[in-house]
C-alpha cells in the first residue's frame, strides 16, 4: 500500500509566515523622490510581477523541500520458516458429477487466501499425478490456475491416489521448515497400482508432512474411508469425509484453525524521497530570479 506524505509538515508554517511578511512586512529605505513616479512604475510593473511569482515559487519549493516530501510503501518480507502446504485435488471424471470439482476449486481458493504468510503447492491427479504449482508464496499464480484447472486435465478414467501423494511428497524433500502439510482430498479409490500405498506414506513420514485426508460423497461406496484414514493416522494428521457443499467448507476451515500459523511475515516502510526535485525547482527560480532582476 503507497501513502504520499510529509515527514516534516511543520515546515508549512513557513509558508504562512512568509505570505504574511509579504503583505505587511515592507523593507525600509532611503527615499528618492522625482517627477513622473506613475510612468516609471508602469514600465517596471511588467517585470515586477513576474520577479514575485520567481520570489515565491522559489520559497515555496524550498519549505516544500524542507517538509520532505515522501511516498511510503509497506513491504512484507515472506518468512520461510512458516508453514508449508501442499493442495492435492482429484481432478478424475467423477468429479464432474454435481459440479463437484467447481465447488472444491472454490473453497480451496478461499482457503489460499487465508494462509497469508505460508508456502503453498498444488497438484492434481486423475490417470496420473502431476505437480500443476511447485511451493511458493505467489498465491496469485495458484489461483490463476485453479480457475483454469478442468475435469480431464489428467485424464478421466482413473485415480491416481498414492501416486499424488508420492509425488506431493517429493515436494518437500528439500525444505527446512517445520511445519509441512498436506491435504488429500478425492472421491475415488486408487486403481492405476503405480505407486504403493506403503511407499507414498513412508515417504511422506520420511519428510516429516502430515497428512489431512478429505473423502468427497458416500464413504465406502465412492471413496474407501480405511485407506483415508491409515494414511492420515500414520502421519499425524486428520480424516474427514464430506458428503456436502457445507462440510467441505466446514472441514477446510477446520484444517485452517488447527494450522494456524503463528509466525506473521516481516513487514517494513520503504521510504521514496522527492525533496530533491523541489530543491531543484527552488534553485531554477532563484537563478531565474537573480537573472530578471540584474538584466534591468
Amino acid at each position: 500500500m503507497s501513502n504520499f506524505t510529509f515527514e516534516y509538515p511543520l515546515a508549512f508554517v513557513l509558508l504562512l509566515l512568509f505570505f504574511v511578511c509579504s503583505r505587511w512586512c515592507r523593507p525600509k529605505g532611503v527615499s528618492i523622490y522625482f517627477p513622473n513616479i506613475p510612468m516609471l512604475q508602469k514600465a517596471v510593473k511588467k517585470s515586477q510581477w513576474f520577479l514575485t511569482a520567481l520570489k515565491t515559487l522559489a520559497f515555496v519549493a524550498l519549505v516544500v523541500a524542507l517538509a520532505s516530501p515522501i511516498r511510503e510503501d509497506d513491504v512484507v518480507v515472506k518468512n520461510d520458516k512458516g508453514y508449508e502446504i501442499s493442495l492435492i485435488l482429484d481432478a478424475s471424471g467423477s468429479m464432474q458429477e454435481y459440479n463437484k470439482f467447481g465447488i472444491v476449486k472454490e473453497i480451496v481458493t478461499n482457503f489460499v487466501d487465508e494462509r497469508k504468510h505460508d508456502k503453498l503447492a498444488l497438484s492434481i491427479f486423475a490417470d496420473f499425478a502431476y505437480v500443476a504449482v511447485p511451493l511458493t508464496y505467489d498465491k496469485k499464480s495458484i489461483k490463476r490456475l485453479l480457475e483454469r484447472i478442468e475435469v480431464g486435465i489428467a485424464g478421466k478414467n482413473r485415480t491416481a491416489l498414492y501416486e499424488a501423494l508420492f509425488l506431493s511428497s517429493n515436494l518437500f524433500k528439500s525444505s527446512k521448515s517445520k511445519e509441512k502439510i498436506a491435504i488429500l482430498l478425492t472421491d475415488g479409490m486408487d486403481n492405476t497400482g503405480t505407486i504403493p500405498l506403503d511407499v507414498a506414506i513412508k515417504t511422506a513420514k520420511k519428510y516429516g508432512i502430515k497428512v489431512y485426508t478429505v473423502g468427497v460423497g458416500r464413504a465406502g461406496v465412492d471413496f474407501n474411508p480405511e485407506v483415508l484414514q491409515k494414511i492420515s493416522k500414520e502421519t499425524g494428521g486428520k480424516y474427514f469425509s464430506a458428503d456436502s457443499v457445507e462440510r467441505l467448507k466446514e472441514i477446510y476451515k477446520t484444517i485452517n484453525k488447527l494450522e494456524k500459523s503463528e509466525i506473521k511475515a516481516d513487514k517494513y516502510v520503504k521510504k521514496t524521497y522527492y525533496f530533491q526535485y523541489f530543491l531543484a525547482l527552488a534553485l531554477l527560480a532563484m537563478m531565474g530570479y537573480f537573472f530578471v532582476a540584474n538584466r534591468e
